[in-house]
């Protein structure tokens, strides 16, 4: 490893942690989830919210709203227009059973017809500017519609077609994929963590293997809507990802596995406890899964001579996550149902090449730094680029959970 190796990690470093505040507010921190069923001109929507969104609706002095408050604020905030004119409500709003930690409320509005339907909705951008509604449109014809409600966004078109991916190529398809991963810090930041955990092509070769398989699949199930796992979550678990892979190159470095999945232990165990007495939004179990995981595969990754299969099963999970985040924003555009196969295959293309270009690129710049022999050992390199991606990871990781 080479002295000017040595600069380039300390600057990409440096730019990850100048950046790191504003990416830490960066994405979804507040979001619903909707359903929109049309039938002919009447239009059934079902509404629902996670408890830590429900519950910014109570009362002062409230921990909760009561069924009919929030029944009432979602009346006043989500409404359907056809051929230019409201269309009157068909039922009251009414609570339906939901999964635990959502509560779910269904709405009908009944058009004059069934032409030029419009949906609303303006609800939580009073309470949280950055909120965003994804919403799930199927008409009667077997469209599907993928659509998303934001602040200056808050009326779309039932009707398919006119978003900004309809008439993109396959081309475009690729450009966004390269594009997010070359604007998107938290990945560049996990892709250089695994650059440095690797000390040869075929563990590299691994860890790029895993992370394309775990990638692709949750990203395909995501954009098609199998899967729509909260927003909030995965960014937060995304950076927990990157702080994960800084601490193996720590403990491999440091011999000390035990001391360093401690200290990654601690910091969730506190974290869990802290959301038990209500602090933070973040699911217990999900804390209390992600510092297990995290403690075991630290433990192995620092007894293991040859962890680099191992490392591929690693990051296979890492890349589910990370799928799921390459997801919102694709999710972000209206998309083409009827191109989906082609924008999943185009847009993935381009996560790979963006991906494998940042790799190559930083092996290419070592290798030629190398030649001119301005040379560091590789430990003071990897010891400080990797604990400073710990502690980006970690700072990510807390602020996305409050």
């Amino acid at each position: 490893m080479t002295r000017a190796s040595s600069n380039l990690a300390r600057a990409l470093v440096a730019s990850l942690t100048l950046g790191a505040g504003g990416l830490a507010e960066a994405h979804t921190k507040s979001e619903t989830h909707t359903v929109w069923r049309i039938v002919g001109p009447t239009v059934h929507v079902t509404f629902t919210l996670p408890l830590v969104e429900a519950n910014r609706l109570a009362p002062q002095g409230v921990s909760a709203p009561s069924n009919e408050q929030v029944s009432r604020y979602l009346a006043e905030h989500v409404s359907v227009s056809g051929a230019g004119k409201p269309c009157p409500a068909a039922a009251p709003v009414r609570a339906i059973a939901a999964t635990q930690q959502f509560r779910r409320f269904e709405l009908a509005f009944r058009c004059a017809s069934s032409d030029d339907i419009a949906l609303t909705s303006s609800a939580f951008f009073e309470l949280v500017p950055s909120h965003v509604t994804f919403a799930q449109i199927e008409t009667d014809k077997g469209e599907f519609i993928e659509q998303l409600f934001t602040r200056d966004h808050r009326t779309v078109a039932a009707a398919p077609g006119g978003g900004p991916l309809e008439s993109a190529g396959f081309l475009e398809y690729v450009r966004l994929g390269i594009l997010h991963i070359l604007t998107g810090v938290d990945h560049m930041s996990f892709l250089v963590g695994l650059v440095l955990i690797s000390r040869r092509v075929r563990d590299l070769a691994f860890v790029i293997t895993g992370f394309t398989l775990g990638h692709s699949a949750t990203l395909a199930l995501a954009v098609t809507g199998v899967v729509r796992p909260h927003a909030e979550f995965i960014d937060a678990l995304v950076a927990l990802t990157i702080a994960v892979i800084g601490a193996e190159n720590v403990v491999v470095a440091a011999h000390r596995p035990r001391t360093v999945a401690a200290g990654v232990g601690v910091v969730l165990l506190v974290m869990a406890l802290g959301r038990l007495a209500g602090w933070g939004v973040l699911p217990t179990p999900l804390l209390f899964g992600a510092g297990l995981f995290s403690v075991c595969y630290l433990l192995m990754s620092g007894h293991l001579h040859d962890a680099a299969r191992l490392r591929l099963v690693v990051t296979l999970i890492f890349g589910l996550i990370h799928g799921f985040g390459f997801a919102s924003n694709l999710l972000e555009m209206r998309l083409p149902a009827s191109h989906l196969g082609e924008l999943l295959f185009g847009f993935n293309l381009g996560v790979e090449i963006g991906q494998l270009s940042l790799v190559f690129a930083l092996l290419g710049i070592v290798s030629l730094l190398g030649r001119v022999r301005l040379a560091l050992p590789r430990p003071i390199v990897v010891d400080t680029a990797s604990a400073a991606l710990v502690g980006l990871g970690l700072f990510w990781f807390v602020s996305r959970s409050y």
